[in-house]
């Protein structure tokens, strides 16, 4: 079975996050032979990144945070993820940059997608997050969905964001689409090796 991890990219009190999550998740879970689960970082309440070692360099020590050993699980046993991104000051949140700084190889050669919201529809954001996916060895895809500003405010004005949300459709089986084929294409070559 195929795991497609969506990912909760901030954890701060009256988050629109996780509504798109919650959002994209139902569009995966539509879609036969594979398993979406939800990853919210609120569950995973890891310090800033402390250890003497990269988690990139060969043969360090095994973690010691019982929440990382946890997330570093998770990670693990997906195969490709969705992260929901807000855009903070041009970037990601530092609790989401600090999640996928924790892990290592764990990422190595799986697809990733964006869902984002926030100044310029979070666009930002899903380009520096492209950036650091590359380090990590990951295959970001190309189609992202990104969240006009009206449904955001709806969300702090008390609107109808699912309707919002449901303008989106389009643009979010694209990625999905193309989130699942490349999944499956690592997931087949990662065999391999």
């Amino acid at each position: 079975m195929t795991v497609i991890s969506v990912i909760v990219g901030s954890t701060r009190q009256g988050r629109f996050s996780e509504k798109p999550a919650n959002w994209i998740l139902q569009q995966l879970m539509r879609r036969g032979g594979i398993e979406a689960r939800l990853l919210d970082l609120r569950d995973y309440p890891m310090p800033f990144f402390d250890q003497q070692v990269p988690p990139a360099m060969p043969g360090r020590a095994p973690y010691a945070h019982e929440v990382v050993k946890r997330w570093t699980a998770e990670v693990a046993q997906s195969d490709g993820f969705i992260i929901v991104t807000p855009e903070y000051n041009y970037g990601p949140s530092a609790v989401l940059k600090n999640a996928l700084d924790w892990v290592y190889p764990e990422w190595h050669r799986k697809a990733v997608g964006f869902v984002s919201y926030g100044s310029a529809m979070g666009a930002r954001s899903v380009q520096q997050l492209r950036e650091t996916a590359i380090e990590l060895q990951m295959a970001p895809i190309r189609h992202s969905v990104h969240i006009p500003v009206a449904t955001l405010w709806a969300h702090f004005q008390g609107g109808d964001v699912d309707a919002g949300l449901a303008q989106l459709e389009a643009p979010a089986k694209t990625m999905v689409d193309d989130l699942l084929w490349w999944t499956a294409a690592l997931k087949s070559a990662r065999a391999v090796k």
